[in-house]
């Protein structure tokens, strides 16, 4: 379908337009007009801009090539020298290569057409020979010209760096203007290949296991609920793909892994968003010591991999050294130090509650909090917001994990770690707890807490305990937030490592 210039949208005169963008807007009706598509279906491109500057990397200056090309990219710079325009241009990558448009090669009105027609965004197809101009600078002396997309809206200025809320609005423009975002986008990608790789090299296999789900379980979470026309039921996007996991653990395989998404409808910050990747593994006949040797040889070699260094350049200047072994604490003994006096599994709620009160912590009474829940604040309050070294935090409150084995040796603690990060926790391992007899009454102390007001705890599986009623291995289980491990190489927030992340809609 061809398009047409008529209709009642015209924008000459509509004063809530933009001025820039009534007078692309303009641009665009003339194109039509003349029989000239400012949109087209497709364009004879022979080569992209990265493989014109590799094929001609030391051209000598105010020299020509003979070779002639066929290129498209985004008009980000332009200037007008009469006879001889200037403009360069830009592809998906961030390779620029300048563009000549001059009267003795195009002709007057073509010349002209360019001066008027095309605008700083617009991509422009160009034909022409390759030369290197009399700066040196590698070029395409245009021969015929092309828009292939009119750009109505201006970029922003040059000379001036968008807001973070801008970039992460309007990420599409983001990644036109700033390097930095086309580099995380692209780290982002060989951080998850990274990934992958470290886990098949150590024969894990990749699951994929749904993402509506009938139960919301697998961590302490709220869920986003949905309803389901066709069958008539409440579905969760999940929380985690734990529970699933192991039932294939159940079902024989030893070693897997999902890298997906996971949903909680839960608060928004710079390291919490309500879609994120996670990346859980399970692996039999092993247990949390194992875990947390593979999540560290996991992230080293993702930094190796990945960023090219185990010394993390960060955004403020600083490194950030990820190499050689790491730090390792008790919950209970390091929260004894920080509060100089002894905290055990033996100390009562109560007690917790003075010593929150003390240290002037705001948390809500009506949310049921018991025991293990009270010593994680105060552990979070105290020490985890110190932890800036890569610190594995062992052995946790047997309330607060329920899908964890009992320690073995220490009662009342569970063989659990969280793995912290320049003060954020960035992964979380187990020994997975697989007797169903003691998985039961976890959950049922879970819908105890449920009922208190803890709207966290979780939901009783009747079909995962009939599952681990078949038997499920020794089994340790680890979860890393993706989002997470960018932030941990980079420097950055968890929206910046997000391509698109979610927005709260602008008032109309």
């Amino acid at each position: 379908m061809t398009p047409t210039a008529g209709g009642d949208n015209t924008p000459e005169n509509d004063p809530d337009i933009p001025e820039q963008f009534r007078i692309r807007q303009a641009k665009r009706l003339r194109l039509l007009a003349d029989g000239r598509d400012p949109y087209p279906v497709a364009v004879d491109r022979t080569h992209t801009l990265a493989e014109v500057r590799a094929a001609f990397p030391d051209l000598p200056v105010d020299s020509q090539t003979g070779e002639v090309v066929g290129v498209a990219g985004r008009v980000v710079f332009a200037r007008d020298s009469g006879k001889l325009c200037f403009a360069t241009i830009q592809e998906g990558d961030g390779t620029q290569l300048q563009a000549m448009v001059s009267l003795a090669e195009v002709g007057q009105e073509s010349l002209d057409s360019w001066k008027a027609d095309v605008d700083l965004g617009d991509i422009v197809f160009l034909h022409g020979q390759v030369i290197s101009s009399r700066r040196g600078e590698l070029s395409v002396l245009v021969d015929s010209w092309q828009i292939v997309s009119k750009s109505l809206r201006p970029l922003p200025v040059a000379h001036r760096e968008m807001s973070e809320e801008a970039r992460v609005r309007q990420r599409y423009v983001d990644l036109i203007v700033r390097p930095e975002a086309r580099t995380i986008a692209r780290q982002r990608v060989a951080v998850v290949r990274a990934v992958r790789n470290a886990l098949e090299r150590r024969g894990f296999l990749e699951l994929e296991t749904p993402m509506l789900q009938t139960l919301a379980g697998g961590a302490a979470a709220r869920p986003f609920v949905t309803h389901s026309n066709a069958l008539d039921v409440d579905l969760y996007l999940r929380i985690a793909p734990e529970l699933f996991l192991k039932r294939a653990l159940v079902g024989g395989f030893e070693k897997v892994f999902e890298l997906n998404r996971n949903f909680r409808n839960e608060g928004v910050d710079s390291t919490h968003s309500p879609e994120f990747a996670m990346l859980e593994t399970y692996q039999a006949y092993g247990d949390y010591n194992d875990s947390a040797v593979m999540t560290r040889e996991l992230i080293q070699e993702v930094a190796d991999e990945a960023i090219g260094t185990r010394q993390v350049p960060l955004a403020d200047g600083t490194v950030y050294d990820l190499d050689g072994e790491w730090e390792s604490v008790e919950m209970y003994p390091s929260l004894s130090a920080a509060l100089g006096e002894e905290i055990t599994p033996q100390t009562t709620a109560e007690e917790l509650w003075r010593i929150a009160d003390r240290l002037g912590m705001e948390i809500p009474r009506d949310r049921g909090y018991g025991h293990g829940k009270l010593v994680e604040e105060l552990w979070e309050h105290t020490v985890g917001e110190d932890l800036w070294a890569p610190t594995f935090v062992r052995d946790f409150p047997v309330e607060t994990t329920p899908l964890t084995r009992s320690h073995r040796s220490m009662p009342g603690v569970t063989e659990k770690w969280d793995l912290y990060v320049r003060k954020f926790e960035l992964a979380t391992g187990y020994s997975e707890l697989t007797d169903p007899v003691i998985q039961r009454d976890r959950f049922e102390a879970q819908a105890r807490a449920a009922a208190a007001g803890d709207d966290e705890a979780m939901i009783l599986d009747d079909d995962f305990l009939t599952a681990l009623e078949y038997g499920m291995p020794p089994t340790t289980g680890t979860g890393m937030g993706v989002d997470r491990l960018l932030m941990a190489l980079t420097g950055l927030s968890i929206r910046e490592t997000i391509l698109f992340p979610i927005v709260r809609r602008h008032a109309k």
